[in-house]
C-alpha cells in the first residue's frame, strides 16, 4: 500500500522505515528541511540501534522516500499517519496538540482524494473526533476517515518491537478504515501478532492506560526498595519472587532512580488531566507521579550520604545520562535532577554517556563531560551508575579504585554484586539492597 507518514521524529521515522521494510511504499514528510537533508545524507536525527541501516536499505530499494512537500507526499496515499510530537503543555500537563491539529489542517487542503487518516501520535481521548471535525471544516475530500493506531515502541528496541509486537491496536468507527489498517499490518498478524479492533476513543485511552500501568510498576518497586533498605531485605530477590507470578510478571520491576523518557512522564500527566476534565479521580496514577518526582529529587541525597554527609568540595562521576540505555533521549532523565542536586550541594560533577553527550550538554550546565568511564572516574570521591549501559557492566573495578580519590560506588541500577565491589576496595551502595 501507499503510506504517508507526517513527522520524522522517533515514532514516525521508525514506523515509516519498518512499514517500508514490509514492502509498502512509504513517504515521510517533515517541515524541517535540515532534518530531511540529513536523512538523505544518511544521518539519523535520533540514535536507535539498526535504524540507519534500515532506512538506507529501503531508500535504495525505492520503497522509502523523504520530502518537505506535503502535497507531493500525499498525492497517491491510501493512508496518512500523523506522527508529530504531543509534548506536555506548560502549566497544566495536558498533551499539547498544536502540531497535530496544524498537520491536520494542512493535510485537509492537500489531499486529492479520500484516505484513512491515522493518528500514530499519543493523543488524549476524543482527539480523533476533533480531527474528523477539522477535516470536514477544512474541506477534506468526502469519505476521508479517521482511525487511531497507538504505538507501543520501546526506545532502544523499537525496530524489534514494531516487527514483533505484542499487539496491534486499531481504533476505528468505519469498516473501510479497519480494512485499510488490516491490509497495512497484514505482514504482522500473519505471524500471530494479535490485531485488536476497538472504537477510536477506546484505542486512545488504552495507550495512556498502558503507560500509566507500567509507570505504576516502576514506582511500586521503588517504594518497596525503600522498605527493603529499612528492613535489611534485597529488592532484587523480592522482584524475582513476585515477578515469577504470571499474574504480575517480571518486567518493569527493576528498582532505580525513577522513570523518565518521552512517554511515561508526559502520558501520566495527560491521563490525569483528561480524568480531571471529565470529573473522574485517578488517585493511583496521581500517587505514581508524586512518588516518581520525589524519587528523582532524592537521588543526590544518596550520593551525599555515600561520601560522608556533605557534598561540599566533593567530586562526583556520573556514568550514563540518558533515561535508559540504547538511546540518546534525555527527556525527563533522572540524571538531570541528580546532577543539578549535586552541583547545588557544592560538588563538582564529571559525566560520561556513550551516545547522549550532544543532547545532555545543553541541559546540564556546569557538568564536565568525559570521553570514557575511566576519565570520568579519575579523581572522583564517588562514582554513580545512573544508566545501565552494557559497557558499564564489566568495569575494571580495581583500576577504578586506583584512579578515584574516594572509594564510594553508588549503583542506582543494581548492576554490580556487592562482594565484587568490596573486593576491589570500594564501598557499595545499591538501591533496595540490604547490608
Amino acid at each position: 500500500m501507499r503510506i504517508t507518514m507526517i513527522g520524522t521524529g522517533y515514532v514516525g521515522l521508525v514506523s515509516g522505515a519498518c512499514l517500508a521494510d514490509f514492502g509498502h511504499e512509504v513517504t515521510c514528510v517533515d517541515k524541517d528541511a535540515a532534518k530531511i537533508g540529513l536523512i538523505h545524507d544518511g544521518v539519523m536525527p535520533i540514535w536507535e540501534p539498526g535504524l540507519e541501516g534500515l532506512v538506507k536499505s529501503n531508500q535504495e530499494r525505492g520503497r522509502l522516500h523523504f520530502t518537505t512537500d506535503l502535497a507531493a507526499g500525499v498525492a497517491n496515499a491510501d493512508a496518512v499517519f500523523i506522527a508529530v510530537g504531543t509534548p506536555a503543555r506548560r502549566g497544566d500537563g495536558h498533551a499539547d496538540l498544536t502540531y497535530v491539529y496544524a498537520a491536520v489542517r494542512e493535510l485537509a487542503k492537500a489531499l486529492p482524494r479520500a484516505v484513512v487518516v491515522v493518528t500514530k501520535s499519543t493523543v488524549p481521548v476524543g482527539t480523533g473526533d476533533e480531527i474528523s471535525r477539522i477535516l470536514k471544516e477544512e474541506g477534506a475530500p468526502e469519505g476521508t476517515m479517521v482511525a487511531s493506531n497507538p504505538e507501543f515502541l520501546r526506545e532502544g528496541a523499537a525496530i524489534a518491537d514494531f516487527k514483533h509486537p505484542d499487539r496491534i491496536l486499531v481504533g476505528a468507527e468505519d469498516e473501510r478504515a479497519r480494512e485499510v489498517l488490516a491490509q497495512i499490518y497484514r505482514p504482522l498478524f500473519l505471524n500471530k501478532a494479535p490485531l485488536l479492533f476497538t472504537g477510536r476513543r477506546t484505542a486512545e485511552l488504552t495507550k495512556y492506560a498502558a503507560n500509566a500501568f507500567l509507570a505504576m510498576k516502576i514506582s511500586f518497586i521503588n517504594e518497596i526498595a525503600d522498605l527493603c533498605e529499612a528492613v535489611g531485605a534485597d529488592v532484587q530477590d523480592v522482584a524475582r519472587g513476585i515477578g515469577l507470578d504470571n499474574r504480575i510478571g517480571a518486567k518493569f520491576l527493576h528498582a532505580g532512580p525513577g522513570y523518565g523518557g518521552s512517554c511515561f512522564p508526559k502520558d501520566t500527566l495527560a491521563l490525569l488531566k483528561t480524568a480531571e476534565d471529565f470529573g473522574v479521580r485517578q488517585r493511583i496514577v496521581s500517587t505514581v507521579v508524586e512518588v516518581n518526582d520525589a524519587r528523582k529529587a532524592a537521588m543526590s541525597d544518596r550520593v551525599r550520604e555515600a561520601v560522608g554527609g556533605s557534598l561540599l568540595g566533593k567530586r562526583v562521576a556520573l556514568l550514563g545520562l540518558t533515561f535508559k540505555p540504547n538511546t540518546d533521549d534525555m527527556r525527563d532523565s533522572p540524571s538531570i535532577p541528580l546532577a543539578k542536586g549535586l552541583l547545588a550541594g557544592g560538588a563538582s560533577v564529571a559525566a560520561y554517556d556513550p551516545v547522549g553527550r550532544e543532547q545532555a550538554e545543553p541541559l546540564l550546565p556546569g557538568v564536565e563531560f568525559a570521553a570514557n568511564a575511566y576519565e570520568a572516574a579519575a579523581g572522583a570521591d564517588a562514582l554513580v551508575i545512573v544508566t545501565e549501559w552494557d559497557e558499564f557492566r564489566a568495569l575494571d573495578l580495581r583500576r577504578i579504585r586506583q584512579i578515584m580519590a574516594g572509594a564510594a560506588l553508588v549503583d542506582l541500577r543494581n548492576i554490580y554484586d556487592r562482594q565484587a565491589v568490596e573486593d576491589a576496595g570500594l564501598t557499595y551502595r545499591g538501591v533496595g539492597r540490604g547490608t
